[in-house]
C-alpha cells in the first residue's frame, strides 16, 4: 500500500466557515462525531495538521447527546465503550481528549460554541444523514471561527461527483473507472504521530458548567445508563461492545475466519463468513481505508491487478480471489452507493426518493388485499405468522443486528404485511434505526429503500402488492438457506422481548 501524506485530499475538505484561523488561540478543535477513532481517520490526521502549521495543542473533543430519535441504552452503550477506548489511547498518546456526555436534554447547548472561542480552527466529520448534516450547519451558523467538515466516509471521497447513481451496476461502472487515484489517497495509521505532547488549556470555566465524563459514565455499565434520559427498553447488545478494540478483533476474526468462505457462505445465517463489520463501521471505529488495506494484504493484492477496463461487473475488475471480489464489491460498492445518495439527494429517507418506476408500482397495488395485516407493536414484538421472519425480528431486537440477507426478507416481508407501501417504509426505518446499531446510516438506508426499489429494477412477473417490485418469500427462503440453527436460537422462548413502553 502506499504511504499516507501529513495533508488531506482537498476533494474531502469542506470549509463551512471560509476565514482564516484564529489569532491568537489557545488550540485547534477537532469535534468527532462520526469518524469516532483516532486512527486512520482524515478529520484528526486534517486537525494535526493545523496544529503543526499553526504550532498550537490539538484538543479532541467528542460528545454524547441525549436529545436524538431512538437515543437509547443500546446506542449509547456502544458509543460509551469506543469513548473508554479514547481516552485510554489518547493518554498514550500525551494528547488532550475531552469526553462529554450530555446528563439531560439540551445540557450541552452552547458548549461547541464555547470551545471554539479559543480554537483557531474547528475541524469535523463531514457525514451525510441522521441528524448530523443539520447539526453541522447550525453550528457554521453559529461559530466565529473558521470550520472544516473532512469526508472520511469511504474510498471515494463523497464530492467527487454530482451525479446520483440510481443502480449498482451504474455505481460500480463509475468506481472502476474513477477510484484507482483515489486508493493512493489513504489516511495516517497514526494521525498525531510527532505532534508535540502539549496540553490544550481548556477554561475551567468551560469544564465546570460542562464537567468531562467520568470513567464510571464511560463504563457504560447499567448503572452508568439509568440516569440517562434515554430508551432503557432497548439495552446495549449482549453480543456487541463498542470502541477501536472491539472493531480491530472483529476485523482480524473475519480475515482469520471468515473471509476465505465469503464467496460461498455469506448468505448463510450459521456461518462466519459475512464481516459483521457494520456497526462499528456506522459508529466510526473503524475506517474502510484500514478494513480495505488489512483484506488486500492478506491477499497479497496490488493495484496492478486491477483491470485495464471498466465493465460494471462485480466480478473481475479487482483482479482478485473470488472471495475478495465479493467482499471488496460489498464494503464498497453497495456500502459507498448509499453515501452517494444521501450526500446529493437531501430526501434520502423519504418515500419520494424512491425511483418513478417503483412508486408507480406500489402506489397501482397499494390497495390490493392483504392476506396478513401486522402494526408497528406486533412487528417489534415479533408476532406474525411466520417463524423465520420472527426469528430475525428476535436477532435484531435481542443482539442489535440482523443477518444481511434475512434483512432482505425481513423489509420485504413488512411491504407484504402493512396497509400501504409509505406505512412499510416507516415501519422498516422505525424498526431499523430503534434496535439496529448500524442503523441511521446510508448503508442501511441503501437496503430499506432497496426493498422498495431504489438500486433495482422491474421484475416479472407482476404480483399483487408487489407490482414490478422484486418479490421473496420465506418459503424459497428456507430452501435457500441452513436454518435449523437459527431458527433454534431465535425461535420462540429465545428470549424475553423489549416491549415499548
Amino acid at each position: 500500500m502506499p504511504s499516507p501524506s501529513l495533508a488531506v485530499p482537498a476533494i474531502r475538505i469542506r470549509a463551512l466557515r471560509d476565514q482564516p484561523p484564529r489569532r491568537p488561540a489557545r488550540y485547534v478543535l477537532y469535534w468527532m462525531i462520526a469518524a469516532r477513532r483516532l486512527e486512520d481517520n482524515f478529520g484528526l490526521q486534517r486537525a494535526a495538521w493545523w496544529a503543526r502549521e499553526l504550532d498550537l495543542p490539538l484538543l479532541v473533543f467528542e460528545p454524547l447527546r441525549v436529545g436524538y430519535r431512538w437515543a437509547s441504552d443500546r446506542l449509547h452503550a456502544f458509543v460509551l465503550q469506543g469513548m473508554a477506548d479514547h481516552r485510554r489511547h489518547a493518554a498514550r498518546l500525551g494528547v488532550t481528549y475531552y469526553a462529554y456526555v450530555e446528563p439531560t436534554a439540551g445540557a450541552g447547548k452552547g458548549l461547541l460554541a464555547r470551545l471554539a472561542k479559543d480554537a483557531a480552527v474547528v475541524v469535523t466529520d463531514d457525514y451525510p444523514t441522521f441528524f448530523l448534516p443539520h447539526m453541522v450547519e447550525a453550528a457554521a451558523g453559529q461559530l466565529d471561527c473558521r470550520l472544516e467538515t473532512i469526508d472520511g466516509n469511504g474510498l471515494m471521497p463523497m464530492r467527487a461527483t454530482t451525479t446520483v447513481y440510481p443502480t449498482a451496476y451504474a455505481f460500480r461502472r463509475y468506481l472502476q473507472k474513477s477510484l484507482p487515484p483515489h486508493l493512493a489517497e489513504i489516511p495516517q495509521r497514526d494521525p498525531l504521530a510527532g505532534l508535540p505532547k502539549r496540553p490544550a488549556p481548556i477554561d475551567a470555566a468551560i469544564l465546570k458548567q460542562w464537567p468531562e465524563a467520568t470513567d464510571a459514565r464511560l463504563a457504560a455499565t447499567p448503572e452508568a445508563l439509568a440516569d440517562l434520559p434515554i430508551d432503557h427498553t432497548v439495552p446495549p447488545s449482549p453480543v456487541l461492545t463498542g470502541g477501536a478494540s472491539a472493531a480491530h478483533a472483529q476485523l482480524t476474526r473475519f480475515l482469520d475466519r471468515g473471509l476465505a468462505l465469503y464467496h460461498e457462505e455469506r448468505s448463510q445465517p450459521d456461518s462466519d463468513a459475512a464481516s459483521g463489520l457494520s456497526p462499528w463501521l456506522h459508529f466510526g471505529h473503524i475506517g474502510v481505508h484500514r478494513v480495505f488495506a488489512e483484506v488486500v494484504t492478506r491477499a497479497g493484492w496490488t493495484t496492478r491487478k486491477l483491470a485495464s477496463k471498466a465493465t460494471g461487473q462485480r466480478e473481475g475488475w479487482w483482479g482478485a480471489s473470488p472471495e475478495v471480489e465479493a467482499f471488496l464489491d460489498e464494503l464498497i460498492t453497495w456500502r459507498e452507493v448509499g453515501f452517494n445518495f444521501c450526500a446529493l439527494r437531501p430526501d434520502h429517507d423519504t418515500y419520494e426518493s424512491l425511483p418513478e418506476w417503483a412508486r408507480t408500482s406500489l402506489e397501482a397495488h397499494a390497495s390490493d388485499a392483504r392476506a396478513h395485516l401486522y402494526t408497528l407493536d406486533q412487528f417489534a414484538r415479533a408476532g406474525t405468522h411466520d417463524p423465520v421472519w420472527n426469528a430475525a425480528q428476535r436477532q435484531l431486537v435481542r443482539d442489535g443486528r440482523m443477518h444481511n440477507y434475512l434483512r432482505m426478507l425481513w423489509g420485504k416481508k413488512i411491504l407484504e404485511w402493512t396497509a400501504h407501501p409509505r406505512e412499510a417504509l416507516a415501519v422498516m426505518i422505525e424498526l431499523n434505526n430503534r434496535y439496529a446499531l448500524d442503523g441511521r446510516d446510508p448503508n442501511s438506508y441503501s437496503g430499506i429503500f432497496w426493498v422498495l426499489g431504489r438500486y433495482d429494477r422491474p421484475w416479472a412477473p407482476r404480483r399483487e402488492i408487489f407490482g414490478v417490485i422484486r418479490y421473496m418469500s420465506s418459503d424459497s427462503t428456507m430452501k435457500k438457506l441452513r436454518l435449523k440453527n437459527y431458527l433454534r436460537e431465535y425461535g420462540p422462548g429465545a428470549q424475553q422481548l423489549q416491549f415499548e413502553r
